[in-house]
Order: structure tokens, then C-alpha cells, then sequence
């Protein structure tokens, strides 16, 4: 048979998983079909308990398979035993249907993935955060932010959030306008003040504040971090782990910071009125602060803070920058094809771009093999708008 070296490629990616061991998932699945199933009421006696071989296998190539193809969320849906439990992996931003687990087995893999992040398993009645390690087969650890729920049918559902520890990106890696970045890198080089990073849950926040202190990240400066959890390292940045359920919040950490001598601070996120003002006071002491919110634009920003009830006066010397920011999905570069618009869609792009636009070429989504026929693969920042001084 010929094969093109793409499609080997792409054949051993799908079949990696199973060279960690585990098995694949189609091959797990049928073990539990084969098993004895557990009766209605979740006993487990006769069946499959969490501890077991296949439940842990089951677990494990969940996760696996869902950081192979790229996932940012693993969600787990019981629903109770008349219906399959529904696994869905939020992909690019959008989520998918990835495998169905049959319902007398839901239990015993929430309770599974509850002892991988040490929560109480006999505790199903209120919300659980936790944390997993997780080893993967190339020997390299990912971690997994993981959050329980109850739901109506007396069951719990399971959100895991991947977390891949990463090197920091560099500023021409995120894809601003020129005009935007020359404003960004001018804002994060003032000697004092406040920078804020906004936008909605997963848009890159986190990403974007690293490239800014790698930037300035010099030996000259000291910088401190504090963040739930720390995804990016960096050599040069003292970074630490905040721990809510002992007390030491971001703002504890905030006032540890300013008695350990600083030039530079990053607070991964004003939650409370009590961050948000020990970040003011720092910036008008000197230090340059960096933070993030999660507001819809930067001028929404600013009416968020000053109803959590800052100082308009204060927060007006403070305040540097905003950056808000989203994270769109990128075509395919696989299947992505040209067309040519109506001319109504050419007069939407001369009225926002200019003449010059007149001669792009324009792209639309097709799908293909390689982006599952959506048309989409990857994403990158855009939308982006910095407002300050």
C-alpha cells in the first residue's frame, strides 16, 4: 500500500495513545461491556469499583486522548441509568462529543477521577476543586484543574481543565497590530503603574501578561508572581502558588510581595475589592503591576472597578493600560479554500481596512480529514484593543 508521510504521521499520532499502555479507548470500552455491570442503585458488588484496572485505564486515556487532540476541557455528563454518560472535549473553543460510557459505569468514573485530585468521594451533594498530576506517556506532566457539580439527577458532573505548563511566548508571537503592540510594549516599560489584561475565561490572559514580563524581564528588575496555578515558568520570575483553602489568597500574597522589595508584580486576577486596592496602592508606590479581570472590553473594565469601590481619583493615576482581548478560531490550513465575496462583503472590508483591502485574497472553512470537517484548526488573538494614557 502507498501512503503519503502526512497520513502516517497523523495515523501515529491517533495510535500513540495506546503505546502509554492504557489501551484504546475503543478497546476499553469494550471491557466494560464485557464486565458485570452494576446494578441501578451503584452498589459495588459484582461490578466494576473506581480502584479498578479498567476504570483507571478508562480514566487515563480520557485524558490522554483529549491532550492529543489538542482539548482545553474535559467534560464528564452523567445521566443517571437510563442514558449513556456523554464525554465531550471542548476543542478551538467549541465543544465535541467524543464517547459515550455506558451508565452503570458513571459513578464509578466520576469517583475515579475525584481520587486522582484527592476530593472526597463520598461527598455528592455540594461542589468540589481539585487538582490532578498527570503523567504522560512521553514522560512530560500536565496538570488538570478539576471541578465537581451536582446535578438534579443525583449524580455529579466532572469539568477538567487542562493546564499544559509552557515556555513563554514572545511578544511578535501574539499577533497584535502593529499599532496595538507599540502601545502594549510602551505601557509595560513605565516605571510604575497598572496594566490589566481582560476578557473572558480562556482567551489568553495568562499567556499574554508572560510575553509582557519576559520582555522586561531583566536582572535588573525583581518580579514576583502570584498565580492559581502556575501554567508558564520563567527563569528570572519568583513565582508563586496561591492556596485559598489555607488563606493565603492573591491579596495575602500581594501584601507578602511589597515587604520583599519588588519592582515588578503580577497578581494572576483581581477578584475582590481587597486585590483590586493592595494593586492600586502598589502602583502608586513604585511598582508596576500587572493583573487580569474578566470584563467584555477595556472600557468596561474601568466601570468594573470602580463599582468593586476603588478610588476614582487613585485608580485614575494608577491605571497604565487595558488590553482586552479574544481568541478566534484559524482555518484549516489543510482544506482552506479562496473565494471571491459579494460586493457588499468588499464594501464591509474597504470601510474597515481601507482601499488597499480591495486586493486581498480571501479564505473561507471547507473541513477535511485533518480538522474532523469543521473547517477550523487552531486558534489565534485577535480582536485586541489597548486603551490608557
Amino acid at each position: 500500500m502507498v501512503a503519503l508521510r502526512q497520513d502516517i504521521a497523523r495515523f501515529l499520532q491517533r495510535a500513540s495513545s495506546q503505546q502509554g499502555g492504557f489501551g484504546g479507548i475503543e478497546d476499553i470500552l469494550g471491557e466494560l461491556h464485557d464486565s458485570t455491570p452494576l446494578p441501578q442503585d451503584d452498589e459495588p458488588a459484582g461490578g466494576l469499583r473506581e480502584d479498578d484496572s479498567v476504570i483507571v485505564r478508562l480514566g487515563n486515556q480520557i485524558i490522554l486522548d483529549a491532550h492529543v487532540q489538542g482539548a482545553s476541557d474535559i467534560h464528564i455528563e452523567p445521566y443517571a441509568a437510563r442514558h449513556d454518560t456523554v464525554v465531550r472535549l471542548r476543542i478551538d473553543g467549541h465543544c465535541r462529543e467524543y464517547q459515550r460510557i455506558p451508565p452503570s459505569y458513571r459513578r464509578a468514573l466520576v469517583s475515579r477521577l475525584k481520587i486522582m485530585a484527592r476530593l472526597d468521594i463520598a461527598e455528592r451533594r455540594k461542589p468540589q476543586d481539585g487538582k490532578i498530576q498527570f503523567r504522560l506517556p512521553t514522560g512530560r506532566d500536565i496538570e488538570l484543574r478539576v471541578a465537581t457539580m451536582p446535578v438534579a439527577s443525583g449524580d455529579e458532573d466532572v469539568v477538567l481543565r487542562i493546564l499544559t505548563a509552557s515556555e513563554p511566548l514572545p511578544l511578535s508571537a501574539l499577533h497584535m497590530t502593529p499599532h496595538n503592540l507599540e502601545r502594549f510594549e510602551t505601557a509595560i516599560r513605565k516605571p510604575y503603574g497598572l496594566v490589566l489584561a481582560v476578557g473572558p475565561t480562556g482567551s489568553g490572559k495568562t499567556t499574554t501578561l508572560h510575553a509582557a514580563l519576559g520582555a522586561i524581564n531583566e536582572p535588573s528588575r525583581k518580579i514576583w508572581t502570584a498565580e492559581d496555578p502556575v501554567e508558564i515558568t520563567q527563569y528570572g520570575l519568583r513565582q508563586v502558588q496561591v492556596q485559598p483553602r489555607i488563606g493565603f489568597t492573591f491579596a495575602a500574597a500581594m501584601r507578602s510581595f511589597l515587604r520583599a522589595d519588588p519592582d515588578i508584580i503580577m497578581v494572576g486576577e483581581m477578584r475582590d475589592a481587597e486585590t483590586a486596592h493592595i494593586g492600586i496602592e502598589a502602583s502608586l508606590t513604585g511598582h508596576l503591576v500587572f493583573s487580569t479581570l474578566h470584563t467584555n472590553s477595556a472600557s468596561e473594565t474601568v466601570t468594573r472597578l470602580l463599582d468593586i469601590g476603588l478610588d476614582p481619583f487613585n485608580f485614575a493615576d494608577a491605571l497604565v493600560a487595558v488590553l482586552a482581548q479574544r481568541l478566534v478560531r484559524t482555518l484549516c490550513p489543510a482544506c482552506k479554500e479562496a473565494y471571491q465575496p459579494d460586493e457588499a462583503a468588499w464594501a464591509a472590508l474597504r470601510q474597515a481596512y481601507g482601499e488597499g483591502s480591495a486586493d486581498a485574497t480571501l479564505y473561507r472553512a471547507k473541513g477535511c480529514e485533518v480538522c474532523q470537517g469543521l473547517g477550523y484548526k487552531g486558534r489565534v488573538g485577535g480582536a485586541r484593543t489597548v486603551g490608557g494614557e
